[in-house]
C-alpha cells in the first residue's frame, strides 16, 4: 500500500506540476520569426493528433513485442536476424531500462509491469567488466531514476544507487574529468582521452541520485567534471574542442561543433540550471551560447541557419556539416528562449529530412549532399519538434512530426520491430534497434501528439536520453 501511494503521488506530481523548476526565459513565446525557409505542411487538428498518438503507442508495442519474443533479457534486439545482442559480457537490460518510463507514460501497463519485474529481479551490476560511463549513465542510471520517480518502486532506486557507487571511480583523475570506462566490480578505470559530452553530461543523473539518496558525493563529482570542462574552453573564442586528455586537461583535437561528442555538454549547462536552479550552470550556459552562436552558427543561401564546425582556438570555419545528432539544437535554443534561431534551425532540419525522405547521420549543408548516409533511428529532430510545439503552440510542428513519423514507419518498420538504415538514399535496412528507440524516439513522437496533460513540461527536465526527472520538492523561485 505504501509503494502504491507513493507511486500515485509521484505520478500526480508529473502530471499536475507540483514542483517548480528554474524559470525558462522561453516560457513566453517571442514574436514569430520572419518568413520560414521551408513551406509548412498542413496542420494537425486534435482528432488527428489523438489518432497519431495512438498509432505511436501501437508501434511502440509492436517493437516491444519483437524485443520480448526474440531478445528477452538481452540488451537489444537485432530486428532483421531476429536475435538478441548484448553490449558487454553480461546483459545490462539496456532496452527494458531505457523503455520503462516510456511504457508507463503511454499507459502500456502490461508491458511496463513486465519490464519493471525483469529489471527488479534480474538486473545486477556486480560484474568483472569495463563499461562506458557516459552511455551507462544516461541510459541506465537515468532510466532507473526516472522509472523510480514514476512508479515509486524502491528496488529501482536501490539499483540506481548501486550503479552510481560503482561508476564513481571514473572521476578519480588528476583533473576531476572522468575516465571513459570503469570496471563495475573492481573500480579500475581506463580511457583517458574523452570529449565534452562524456565529461559534461553526467550532472542530471548523478545530481538526482544525490537528491534521492541524500549523498552529496554524486552531485559534487559530476558538477566538478562539468565545471572543469567549461574551464578548459578557449579564452578567446569561448569554444571547447572535440577530444581532451582527462589526466593533463589538454585538448588533443581542437575541432569544435555541436554534434556528437560535444552536443549534450551544452544541453546540460542549461538543463542543470533548469532542474537544480544551479546559478553557476546558468552563468556557464550564458557565456557558452554566445560563443556557439558567434562561431558555429552559419547562414547560407537566403536566411537558412545551420551550425557547422570551426577550430576552437581561432573560430575559423573548418566544415559545413550538420546531421541527425545536431538536430537537438532547436530544442535547446527554444528552451533557452531563442525562438527565432530555434524556428529557423528546425526549418533547416526539415529541409535535410526532405532531401531523401529521412535524415542522414551527416549532411554537407553548403552543398546539400549527404556526408554520412546512415540513419540510426535517432530522435533529435522529433525532440525539437516537440519542444517547439510546446513552447510556441504553433501547429506546424505537429505537422512536421506527422511527416517524420510516416516516413519513419514506412522505411524502418520490420516484422520484428524497427531497423536502422545503412543508407538513407537506398533505404537499405541495418540489423540494429538501439534502446534509445524506446527511451527517446517513440517517447517524443508520443508526447508531440498526446494531450498536454500527459506530462507537465514545466515541471520536468529530460536528460539527454529523454528520461524525465523533477526535484521531489523544488524550492519556490
Amino acid at each position: 500500500m505504501k509503494l502504491r501511494t507513493l507511486a500515485c503521488l509521484i505520478a500526480a506530481a508529473l502530471i499536475a506540476g507540483c514542483a517548480q523548476p528554474a524559470a525558462d526565459s522561453a516560457a513566453t513565446p517571442s514574436t514569430p520569426a520572419p518568413t520560414a525557409t521551408v513551406a509548412p505542411a498542413a496542420t494537425v487538428d486534435e482528432a488527428e493528433a489523438a489518432r497519431l498518438a495512438e498509432q505511436v503507442k501501437q508501434e511502440t508495442r509492436h517493437a516491444w513485442q519483437g524485443y520480448k519474443r526474440y531478445a528477452w533479457g538481452r540488451d537489444a534486439l537485432k530486428p532483421l536476424s531476429k536475435s538478441g545482442h548484448d553490449w558487454y559480457a553480461h546483459s545490462l537490460l539496456m532496452t527494458p531500462v531505457d523503455a520503462l518510463d516510456t511504457l508507463v507514460l503511454m499507459g502500456l501497463k502490461t508491458e511496463a509491469d513486465e519490464a519493471r519485474e525483469l529489471i527488479a529481479t534480474q538486473l545486477g551490476f556486480d560484474h568483472d567488466m569495463y563499461v562506458q560511463n557516459f552511455e551507462v549513465t544516461i541510459r541506465l542510471l537515468g532510466g532507473l531514476l526516472s522509472a523510480y520517480q514514476m512508479t515509486g518502486d524502491e528496488r529501482l532506486l536501490k539499483l540506481a544507487d548501486d550503479l552510481g557507487r560503482r561508476l564513481l571511480p571514473v572521476f578519480d583523475s588528476p583533473t576531476g574529468l572522468p575516465y571513459t570506462h570503469v570496471n563495475l566490480r573492481t573500480g579500475k578505470t581506463r580511457g583517458k582521452v574523452s570529449n565534452p559530452a562524456e565529461t559534461g553530461t553526467l550532472l542530471i543523473e548523478f545530481g538526482m541520485l544525490s537528491k534521492f539518496t541524500g549523498n552529496p558525493v554524486y552531485y559534487d563529482k559530476a558538477k566538478r567534471a562539468l565545471v572543469e570542462t567549461y574551464n578548459r574552453r578557449d579564452p578567446k573564442t569561448g569554444l571547447v574542442g572535440s577530444w581532451i586528455d582527462v589526466e593533463s586537461g589538454r585538448w588533443t583535437d581542437t575541432g569544435s561543433h555541436i554534434g556528437g561528442g560535444i552536443d549534450s555538454y551544452y544541453e546540460y549547462l542549461y538543463k542543470c540550471w533548469r532542474l537544480f536552479g544551479d546559478a553557476e550552470c546558468k552563468a556557464m550556459w550564458d557565456q557558452s551560447i554566445v560563443a556557439v552562436n558567434q562561431h558555429l552558427a552559419d547562414e547560407v543561401r537566403e536566411r537558412e541557419l545551420w551550425y557547422g564546425h570551426a577550430d576552437m582556438t581561432t573560430g575559423k570555419r573548418t566544415a559545413t556539416r550538420y546531421g541527425a545528432l545536431d538536430a537537438f539544437m532547436p530544442a535547446l535554443l527554444a528552451l533557452g528562449g531563442d525562438l527565432d534561431r530555434a524556428r529557423r534551425l528546425q526549418d533547416s532540419g526539415l529541409k535535410m529530412w526532405r532531401l531523401h525522405g529521412i535524415e542522414p547521420e551527416s549532411l554537407d549543408y553548403a552543398k546539400m549532399q549527404v556526408a554520412s548516409p546512415g540513419y540510426a533511428l535517432r530522435p533529435e529532430i522529433v525532440e525539437s519538434a516537440y519542444y517547439l510545439h510546446v513552447l510556441t503552440g504553433e501547429p506546424q510542428y505537429r505537422a512536421m512530426g506527422r511527416e517524420f513519423f510516416e516516413d519513419f514507419v514506412r522505411h524502418c518498420r520490420t516484422e520484428a520491430g524497427y531497423a536502422a538504415l545503412k543508407d538513407v538514399t537506398s533505404k537499405q535496412q541495418d540489423d540494429s534497434m538501439e534502446s534509445f528507440l524506446f527511451a527517446e524516439t517513440f517517447k517524443y513522437y508520443y508526447l508531440l501528439f498526446a494531450p498536454a496533460q500527459t506530462l507537465d513540461f514545466k515541471t520536468v527536465t529530460f536528460n539527454t536520453e529523454a528520461h524525465p526527472l523533477h526535484l521531489p520538492a523544488a524550492k519556490p523561485q
